[in-house]
C-alpha cells in the first residue's frame, strides 16, 4: 500500500475507539439478554466484529501489526431463530454441486442402465450425450445414492449445504416444485450443514485429506447393478421423495444449528 492511501494515525485511533464502545455495547446487551436467541446479542456480536474487523485492518496497514484475536465470521451464522418453539412441520432444502470429469465414463454408466432398463443390449442413443446420461442416473438412482458413488459416474464433488426449516404446516402436493427454495426463511432454519473444500484446511495433515486420491479407476469397468429394479408398468419410483439426510460427517464438514 502506498503512503498516499494508508491510514493515519488518528483513524488508527478511531477504530480502537469503535471496538471499545462495541465491546460495550455486546456487554450490555448480554447483561440484558431476554433469551438464548435475543436479536440484541445477536446485532451486538456483528457490531463488534465488523468494528474489530475494520480496526485490525486498519491497524495492519498503518503499523503492519495485528490483533492477538479473532471474532468469528458472521457470514456463516445463522439468524436468531423466529420459528415455532415446537414445529411440528419441516422443510429440508438440500443442494449437492458435481462437475463433470470423466464424460466417457459418465456416458459409459450411463448406457449401461439404459440398456438394463430396456430389457436388451441395442439401446444406444438412450444416454449418447452428457445431458441424457445425467438424465439417466439421476433418474435411476437416488441423490444420497449419486453422492456415494460419484467417482464411478465421472462426477467430481463440489460444495453442498442442507437446510433444515421448520414451516407453518405441510405444503399443499406440487404447490412448491416450480421454486423449491425461493420460500427459504433464514430466520426458521432449525440446523444447517455444510461441506466444503474451503474447510479441509482445518483437517489435520493425517486427517482424511487425500483419501483414495491414489487409487486407479477402470472407466471400462461396469457399475454394480445389482441395486437398480427391474422396469415395471412405468410408473415412477419413489416419485414424490425429495428429501435426503446427510449420512455421516466429512472432510470439510461444518454443521450450525
Amino acid at each position: 500500500m502506498s503512503d498516499a492511501a494508508q491510514p493515519t494515525a488518528a483513524e488508527v485511533r478511531a477504530a480502537a475507539e469503535a471496538v471499545k464502545t462495541a465491546l460495550d455495547r455486546h456487554l450490555a446487551a448480554v447483561e440484558r439478554r431476554s433469551g438464548e436467541d435475543d436479536p440484541a446479542v445477536y446485532e451486538a456480536f456483528n457490531e463488534l466484529a465488523a468494528a474489530a474487523e475494520e480496526y485490525d485492518e486498519l491497524l495492519y496497514d498503518r503499523y503492519d501489526e495485528v490483533t492477538p484475536f479473532e471474532i468469528p465470521g458472521t457470514d456463516d451464522a445463522l439468524p436468531p431463530y423466529q420459528g415455532p418453539d415446537e414445529a411440528n412441520a419441516l422443510s429440508v432444502l438440500l443442494r449437492r454441486d458435481y462437475t463433470v470429469v470423466e464424460p466417457q465414463r459418465l456416458l459409459a454408466q450411463a448406457q449401461r442402465v439404459a440398456d438394463l432398463e430396456a430389457g436388451a443390449a441395442g439401446g444406444a442413443g438412450s444416454a449418447d450425450t452428457v445431458h441424457s446420461a445425467l438424465g439417466v442416473l439421476f433418474g435411476e438412482f437416488e441423490p444420497d445414492e449419486i453422492s456415494s458413488r460419484h467417482k464411478e459416474f465421472g462426477l467430481e464433488e463440489g460444495d453442498s449445504t442442507l437446510w433444515v426449516t421448520a414451516v407453518d404446516s405441510p405444503a399443499e402436493p406440487g404447490e412448491w416444485l416450480d421454486a423449491p427454495f425461493d420460500q427459504a426463511d433464514p430466520h426458521r432454519v432449525l440446523c444447517r450443514f455444510d461441506v466444503s473444500v474451503v474447510f479441509d484446511d482445518e483437517l489435520d495433515d493425517d486427517g482424511l485429506d487425500g483419501l483414495d486420491a491414489d487409487v486407479d479407476i477402470d472407466p471400462d469397468v461396469a457399475v454394480p447393478l445389482d441395486d437398480i429394479d427391474e422396469p415395471d408398468d412405468g410408473e415412477p419410483d419413489d416419485a414424490g421423495e425429495d428429501v435426503h439426510e446427510a449420512d455421516q460427517d466429512g472432510p470439510g464438514a461444518r454443521s450450525t444449528g
